[in-house]
Formats: structure tokens, sequence, C-alpha cells
């Protein structure tokens, strides 16, 4: 039987990508494309394919949303995540989602197709690389709701001082924060802590 695919990536040169490995293969037909969240769910309803190649990281509506709205109405789909990094807290995202498979685009040539085919049947597949991140930074993901507001508020750029006043508490406290964000992301600074953070998904783009 031919695996029917819906592939959802805001860049048009993966999609394109993707494309042409899957027209090399007998057994898969690229049934549909889109470049968006929303436009990933409007294609799902009306192609039901076999497995969705979802991009992480979009505008509008990210790839986690858009599969937990898709799965709130067939709760069988199948999703392969795709993301430009190993990011932990991202993976945990999408695999608690309902997604089977995680893959970086730098693998995608040589992963792909494998990925796809176990997907298909129902298995579950994640990267070396990728489930080592998992073990090693588990920390990560147990970042409280407060201290990643207070990450995304010093990824923008903001001071201590000007963390306290949005958050409407004293910089002391913000200081605090701080320190257990980078005790807890393994962080030299505040610079090093916001690249982890966006790295392995912590804090959004």
């Amino acid at each position: 039987m031919t695996i029917r695919i819906l592939c959802v990536d805001d860049h048009p040169l993966l999609r394109e990508g993707i494309a042409t490995l899957v027209a090399t293969q007998p057994d898969m037909a690229l049934v549909a494309e889109a470049s968006s969240g929303r436009e990933a769910i409007a294609q799902f309803r009306q192609h039901r394919p076999d497995v969705t190649l979802m991009d992480v990281q979009m505008d509008e509506m990210n790839g986690i949303e858009a599969i937990i709205a898709i799965r709130a109405e067939w709760p069988g789909a199948k999703f392969i995540v795709l993301t430009t990094y190993a990011g932990d807290v991202l993976a945990q995202r999408a695999l608690k989602a309902g997604a089977f498979a995680y893959v970086l685009k730098g693998s995608i040539r040589k992963e792909i197709l494998d990925t796809i085919r176990d997907v298909s049947r129902g298995l579950k597949r994640i990267e070396p690389n990728v489930a080592a991140d998992l073990a090693k930074h588990q920390s990560d993901a147990s970042l409280t709701p407060r201290e990643i507001q207070v990450l995304s508020l010093v990824a923008a750029g903001n001071s201590n001082k000007l963390i306290a006043a949005q958050l409407h508490i004293n910089e002391e406290t913000a200081k605090t924060h701080i320190k257990s964000i980078l005790a807890k992301l393994d962080a030299n600074d505040r610079t090093h802590a916001v690249t982890l953070g966006l790295q392995r998904g912590v804090i959004g783009f």
C-alpha cells in the first residue's frame, strides 16, 4: 500500500527537498503540503494522510499546537516532528502531544524515509542524539512557569529592573529567579541561558 504523506513546513525549499525524496519511493506519495499549523489542519481534514511531517517552529500556530488540534479530531493521526534543534523540552512536548518520531532537519535525507515507514506501521522512532539530550537535560523541563517567563524577558533584552517591574516583583526576586535558571540550564551567564533555552525549546523564538 502507498503511504500518503502531508508535509508541513514554512520553508518552501525544505518541502521541495522532501517532495523530491518521496517521489523516488514507489511506496510513498506526497498528497499535500502546508506552510503553517492552521493550513496543516485544513489539509489534514481534506486529505487524511497516513503520516504527517510537522515542523515545530512556525508563525501563527506552531506544530505542536497543530498536532494537538488534529489529534482532537483524529486520535489515530501519526506525526513525525521536524526541527532544527535537538531540543529536549520540545521533544517532550511533541511526544506528549502524540508525535511518533522526532527528526532533526539536518538528518532528513538520511533518516526521513525509514522513519516514515516505521511510523506508518505504528512504530515510534527517536534519533539517538535526541534521546541522549532527553536524558542529559531532563532538568530543563523543570523550570517553573515563572522562570520561563523570566527567561523569555531576558531573551527580549530586559534588565533585572525591567523584569521585576513587568512581573510585579522586586529586583532581588528577579535575580534569584535568574540564578536558579542558570543553575538548572547549566549556563555560564544570561546570554548562554537564552541560547540554551532557545536551542532546547524551553522558550520560543
